[in-house]
């Protein structure tokens, strides 16, 4: 089954020619779900041969302009389309307040409906949860509330040893519980232990999106061992100090919250328009965690490789 991330928009506030504000793509099993909607966001969908129709859900981490300003454009696309399914915003109670007077003023004939799910991002909890995909909050250090999400594969039964299933001749009505743990009870009164007919199912894959956050080691149980961590990098060490910078992090910061937390792997973003040469950010952190990738524009990362990579 498909787990994806594709990096819509890298860049912090100020875009350039080539990274974007803040904008993603995760995709499990075709269930397509857009983190955060920066400017140019459905440009990039555009580019990357994304599928509008499939965006149903959106997630927006907390209402800077970098996170949200394509939100309106992008609903005036999904009408001009004729869309006719409900779009689901996850966000700040605040964001309702602030996009329905656009909504009303330029999508007078909107073709479909938006539900407004309000979020605490102070708080760490499950916000959607569907067949394929558990969605959370991740609470984070920013000037303003702000959460990451943390999308977690929902835990598959376990699965049936057809070998062993043929070889006891085990009915059908009894494998639905089989696979939820049950042992199976033979004709003449024998139990046969459920770990001969059935095997452990693939671990759950998951990712974390964290953008914007000064360093907080607090998110470190709620993302511990996850397959990818996206954490912002917006600076260099050297210009941790500054105080324009207190509520970001640096390549370094995300490193040492990568490495307590065991991750598989991390993946930098949300970079200062100052930085030319994005190699930087991977040498800092590499001096903490071995496993690090730059959230270029365009760029896929699939989840299932990278676990067989490590």
């Amino acid at each position: 089954m498909q787990f994806s991330i594709t990096i819509l928009g890298s860049n912090s506030a100020l875009p350039t020619a080539n990274r974007y504000p803040s904008a993603q793509i995760v995709n499990v099993n075709e269930q397509i779900y857009l983190v955060d909607c920066g400017e140019g966001t459905q440009m990039q969908l555009r580019k990357n041969k994304i599928s509008f129709a499939k965006i149903n859900n959106i997630f927006i981490s907390h209402l800077h302009g970098d996170h949200c300003f394509g939100l309106i454009g992008l609903i005036s696309t999904f009408s001009l389309l004729a869309r006719k399914k409900d779009l689901n915003i996850f966000a700040h109670k605040d964001l309702k307040k602030l996009l329905m007077p656009q909504i009303n003023y330029f999508c007078t004939d909107i073709s479909f409906k938006i539900n407004f799910h309000e979020i605490n991002p102070d708080i760490h909890l499950v916000i959607f949860q569907d067949k394929n995909t558990t969605v959370s909050t991740i609470p984070l250090n920013h000037r303003i509330s702000t959460c990451g999400f943390l999308f977690r594969e929902t835990e598959k039964p376990l699965h049936l040893v057809k070998e062993m299933i043929d070889f006891y001749h085990i009915p059908i009505k009894e494998l639905k519980e089989i696979k939820e743990g049950a042992n199976f009870l033979t004709s003449d009164g024998k139990i046969i232990a459920n770990s001969r007919l059935t095997k452990p199912p693939a671990h759950p894959r998951s990712y974390a999106y964290c953008s914007d956050t000064g360093y907080e080691e607090s998110i470190v149980p709620i993302i511990k061992d996850i397959d990818l961590l996206y954490h912002e990098a917006t600076f260099l060490s050297d210009k941790k100090d500054c105080p324009e910078n207190l509520y970001h992090s640096t390549a370094e910061n995300a490193a040492q919250i990568a490495a307590k937390a065991n991750v598989k792997k991390l993946l930098l973003g949300h970079f200062s328009t100052r930085y030319k040469d994005l190699t930087q950010f991977v040498k800092e952190a590499e001096k903490i965690f071995p496993h690090v990738e730059i959230a270029w524009e365009g760029r896929v990362f699939n989840i299932s490789a990278l676990q067989s990579q490590i």
